[in-house]
């Protein structure tokens, strides 16, 4: 078993002794630092995998050392340690932080998120040299659909959810089939969810699931979408549409894994990957209280920005050809030719 070596940096000498505790349980090595000189000097000095950081230090803020400590040899994964609730990771996510602990925190609130950067570490150090992606619906050759293209490699190589934004029609759902497509899940379901078009009154039936007798109706159990994603990709389509007393319920459902039909009486094991996707300003709705912060944290570990056509003009050509010669052959008719003048008016 490989014993990984995980940093506590926090001026508390006591949440360093018991975040230490917790991690020599999990037979892993631990080292603490109370102040951010030493824990810096610790993570550049160090063969370390995963960082504990504290954001608030009588000497200044935890932020202005994260950078250093991400960019350090061993390329740690950071968990930031707020006293601040979700305000005060904020802008550690911005900074490239993997997640974040709240101050007071349950023993399971360390050892989950620990246990899943370690294996995200895991998987982004064993992939295998890059493999040529399978996205033979997503047209072009821009700079701008390239780097999405190159986000879409990274995101395969882990578990981490994707959150992918843009404005309507940009292919969201072309590059989360591709993600799925792509990865280690490509043999299990992929679930699309449209949450635009889940009832609000249905909505948590339709994505949990319900056992027999649990209201006037249900003669019959029902597997939920989470469920039937067993294995899979989860895709849950125009996420700001989620009807927000579902959101807590979702945020559980992605921090624990775990799932609970409604009547059931036990929570059951679920293993997903998460596709999120929106052409809505996300932060803007948390700003206005119709979409949880802290849900959209655990759905943006990364993020894919399409571009809309008119940003990647170049591209317009070859999706033009390429359209009209599907089309043909939709409807048995010979290829068409097309005019260079019909090309540059498309591109203009």
């Amino acid at each position: 078993m490989t014993v990984e070596k995980i940093l506590i940096i926090d001026d508390d000498p006591e949440i360093c002794n018991v975040i230490s505790r917790l991690v020599k349980l999990m037979d892993h090595d631990a080292l603490s630092a109370h102040t951010m000189e030493e824990g810096l000097g610790l993570a550049l000095n160090n063969d370390v995998d995963i960082v504990f950081l504290d954001l608030q230090f009588p000497e200044g803020n935890g932020l202005d050392i994260l950078p250093e400590i991400i960019r350090s040899p061993s390329r740690p994964e950071v968990i930031i340690i707020t006293g601040s609730g979700v305000a005060g990771a904020e802008l550690a996510f911005k900074y490239g932080a993997w997640d974040y602990v709240q101050k007071p925190f349950l023993s399971e609130e360390i050892t989950l998120p620990l246990s899943r950067a370690l294996q995200y570490r895991k998987e982004k150090e064993s992939a295998a040299s890059p493999v040529p992606l399978k996205c033979p619906d997503i047209i072009g050759n821009s700079t701008a659909i390239n780097s999405c293209i190159e986000a879409v490699a990274g995101s395969v190589a882990t578990d981490a959810s994707v959150l992918i934004t843009g404005e309507t029609g940009t292919g969201k759902e072309l590059f989360a089939r591709a993600i799925h497509a792509n990865s280690k899940r490509s043999h299990r379901n992929f679930i699309v969810v449209d949450c635009g078009a889940l009832p609000e009154t249905l909505v948590e039936s339709i994505l949990f699931g319900y056992e027999r007798g649990a209201f006037t109706g249900a003669d019959k159990g029902r597997e939920g979408l989470i469920a039937q994603a067993d294995g899979g990709t989860i895709f849950l389509d125009e996420i700001g549409e989620l009807p927000y007393s579902t959101q807590k319920a979702f945020l559980r459902t992605i921090q624990e894994r775990r799932i609970r039909p409604i009547g059931a009486r036990q929570e059951s094991p679920v293993d997903f990957s998460l596709v999120a996707a929106t052409n809505r300003d996300l932060e803007k709705m948390v700003g206005m209280g119709t979409f949880r912060e802290d849900l959209l944290f655990h759905i943006r570990a990364i993020e894919i920005k399409l571009p809309p056509l008119r940003e990647r003009s170049e591209d317009i050509r070859e999706i033009a050809i390429l359209k009209i010669q599907r089309l043909c052959m939709q409807y048995s008719i010979g290829i068409k030719g097309i005019s260079q003048d019909f090309l540059e008016v498309l591109e203009n």
